[in-house]
């Protein structure tokens, strides 16, 4: 009897294990924890950045919607007013290999250069681990992370959903917004919107 009870209260266990570790990631709660790798090979995990603000971007070079916001070099300014403010950039690529946006390493590498962009990291997320994580659903999709861990913004980068670059001379930059609150002490007053542009290749 013991026997049984001890296999049920194991089973019970994995079945509340997996299920919290399946969660969706909320907006006011710990950041989903991740591991992922970058260009170089090397392991980059959101613990390490403790007590600092992160910003996690999803990307995908042959979405019209992410060449919006490089090509018009809107994404690079926000990821250099973000930098001079301590905050760390994440780029991530979440293509599977052979679909859109996809890219090796060295691509990767060539690609940041290409852009000007300024990323602390671009981690190369093949498998969608992290993605999945996150629930990334677009290119871009934005989050941000406090320095306590806490998920403090998820979606867009803006709130004009086109792909069009003359439509960011009146856009609200939601992200700076929100890095402005955070580095003001105030609570983020957007802290969720619907993401827009191409869906992550899964």
């Amino acid at each position: 009897m013991k026997g049984k009870f001890a296999v049920l209260k194991s089973l019970l266990f994995a079945v509340v294990f997996t299920a919290t570790a399946a969660a969706s990631p909320v907006v006011g709660e710990a950041a989903p924890a991740f591991s992922g790798k970058n260009t170089k090979g090397q392991t980059v995990e959101l613990s390490s950045f403790a007590g600092k603000t992160v910003v996690l971007e999803w990307t995908n070079n042959g979405c019209p919607y992410v060449r919006k916001h490089y090509g018009s070099g809107n994404m690079q300014k926000t990821q250099e007013a973000a930098a001079a403010d301590g905050v760390v950039w994440l780029t991530i690529i979440s293509s599977a290999e052979g679909k859109q946006g996809y890219v090796t390493p060295a691509e990767a590498d060539a690609l940041t250069a290409e852009r000007g962009a300024k990323p602390a990291d671009v981690i190369l997320d093949t498998d969608q681990t992290i993605a999945r994580a996150y629930e990334a659903r677009t290119t871009p999709h934005m989050f941000i992370i406090d320095p306590a861990g806490t998920l403090v913004y998820a979606g867009a980068i803006d709130d004009t959903p086109t792909a069009d670059p003359k439509d960011l001379a009146t856009a609200k930059n939601l992200v700076l917004e929100a890095l402005d609150d955070l580095k003001n002490g105030r609570p983020v007053a957007t802290p969720e919107s619907e993401p827009y542009g191409c869906s992550v290749k899964y």
